[in-house]
């Protein structure tokens, strides 16, 4: 009997299980990582339920689309990662959800600002905060827009009010610089 041991995996071995769509590498992959890929989505949205939505949706993609995953583009996690917040920033963006927030009573205020200060314990719990911190302040403040509150690099430009050439040359130069960090 195949047993699969949640402690032992690694990322490929995980990757390769779930090219063969083992139901069991799906239950580890969503016991290995269910905690940080939230952590990104509800930093973003700041609803549990939506969230929890496409918590789902995320995992529904990874699995669906394992096969696109280029391991010489990247690490399986940041795929993951980028899977989740992309669908975070597509679900602000849908009609449906911007409707809905129209429509809420001053009670979920209280939830909403609650919810947005405990956001730095939610990002640090997976443990990208010290790194960033690390970086310069123009790099912090361009990341905090682009990754955490889900900017367009045009809305990022307007913010900042620098060109949008020079925000994608930062962007880029900062995301290098993270990970020099991160390799060390």
């Amino acid at each position: 009997m195949f047993v699969i041991q949640t402690l032992f995996m690694s990322q490929e071995e995980i990757v390769t299980l779930l090219l063969k769509k083992d139901d069991k590498a799906y239950s580890v992959l969503y016991d290995m990582y269910a905690k940080s890929l939230f952590a990104v989505i509800i930093n973003l949205i700041n609803d549990r339920e939506e969230a929890e939505d496409v918590l789902q949706e995320v995992f529904v993609k990874i699995w669906k689309n394992i096969d696109t995953y280029n391991e010489s583009k990247g690490r399986f996690y940041t795929w993951m990662i980028n899977i989740a917040r992309n669908s975070a920033i597509d679900k602000l963006r849908s009609k449906n959800f911007n409707k809905s927030k129209k429509n809420l009573s001053t009670d979920n205020f209280v939830h909403l600002l609650d919810e947005s200060n405990k956001s730095a314990f939610k990002i640090d719990a997976i443990g990208i905060q010290e790194f960033i911190k690390k970086l310069k302040p123009k790099c912090i403040a361009l990341i905090d827009l682009l990754f955490f509150k889900g900017y367009t690099q045009v809305e990022a430009s307007e913010e900042l009010e620098i060109p949008l050439g020079t925000v994608k040359t930062q962007n880029r130069n900062c995301i290098n610089d993270l990970r020099t960090f991160l390799k060390v």
